[in-house]
């Protein structure tokens, strides 16, 4: 995407003074704020309506830049070297003397870190002398925000400035893995675990949903459009949106399609535009057919699951 010079400027301005800023990603759109900035993290969490205990995930622009923060280890390396910039978040070690908000790890001793590929951010935070804190650039436990029309949906002026960036490429938010000691997945995410073994070539412990809230997106009720969400449906009720994994022939208007022809990483990304779309149509409730439960066909369950605890 053609980079412009005076977005990222403003973006940087106001960032400098404290402000928030939403930012594309290749996952998501993130709400951003400086990471070393007790104010600016505040405003995230009160922007966002975000409960206090929901940690929040720092963005940067390389190692370099992350060293001065945190302690890395040959696990985070290997992964690091074949995924980042990229959709995978790491649980990491905080160093002593980091500079990191204790209200953006929620006083914890941990982090959550990730290095986006998104061009335009990857730009602004080249540009900048501090991390961004970003959780999704939505209201809690809403859906996510994958473009610049969503996030203004969402939030309207009371954010200062939407970094433009087009459309999400992939979609989903990242996926989490705590590295520190045995790799642990504990949020699924655009990234495939498949992936993540290929590279460790050891096992990885699956703990996405924990009794305890230690990172994002584990709340039992997240990812929601807002209205009542049944799954694995195969007959609708009345005035009821149906949405599919891939087009059939018998369609109707109240048929949404996440693909065409049920690529699963198609209707990855056309998850969240087409839970919005329903909600905008005025649709009081969604059925959901089945989903494969396989690759990322897991993580939009996982998504949809969270969803349905209207």
């Amino acid at each position: 995407m053609k980079i412009n010079l005076a977005n990222i400027k403003k973006a940087k301005k106001l960032l400098n003074k404290s402000e928030c800023v939403a930012i594309p990603t290749e996952t998501v759109y993130g709400l951003a704020g400086n990471a070393y900035s007790d104010l600016a993290c505040k405003k995230i969490y009160k922007l966002k309506k975000r409960p206090k205990n929901n940690p929040l995930i720092v963005h940067y622009y390389n190692t370099h830049d992350l060293k001065k923060d945190c302690k890395f280890n040959n696990t985070f390396f290997k992964l690091y070297k074949k995924f980042c910039p990229g959709p995978i978040t790491f649980i990491l070690d905080l160093n002593k003397n980091s500079k990191i908000s204790k209200i953006a790890t929620n006083k914890k001793n941990t982090i959550a870190v990730r290095f986006p590929k998104h061009s335009v951010t990857r730009n602004l935070l080249k540009n900048l002398k501090f991390p961004l804190a970003a959780p999704s650039a939505n209201l809690s436990s809403k859906v996510s925000s994958v473009c610049s029309a969503d996030v203004k949906e969402d939030f309207g002026k009371k954010i200062k400035y939407v970094l433009e960036g087009g459309k999400s490429s992939i979609g989903l938010e990242s996926t989490i893995i705590d590295v520190r000691k045995k790799p642990k997945i504990l949020r699924l995410g655009s990234l495939q675990i498949s992936s993540i073994k290929k590279i460790l070539n050891k096992k990885v412990i699956i703990k996405n949903n924990p009794s305890k809230i230690s990172i994002p997106g584990q709340f039992k009720l997240h990812y929601s459009p807002g209205i009542p969400l049944r799954l694995n449906v195969k007959k609708i009720k009345n005035n009821e949106a149906y949405l599919l994994i891939k087009k059939i022939q018998k369609t109707k208007p109240n048929y949404y399609f996440l693909s065409k022809k049920g690529d699963l990483k198609e209707a990855a990304k056309n998850l969240y535009s087409t839970l919005r779309k329903i909600k905008k149509n005025k649709y009081k409730s969604i059925a959901v057919a089945k989903i494969p439960n396989k690759g990322l066909g897991k993580t939009i369950n996982d998504r949809l699951i969270r969803a349905s605890k209207f």
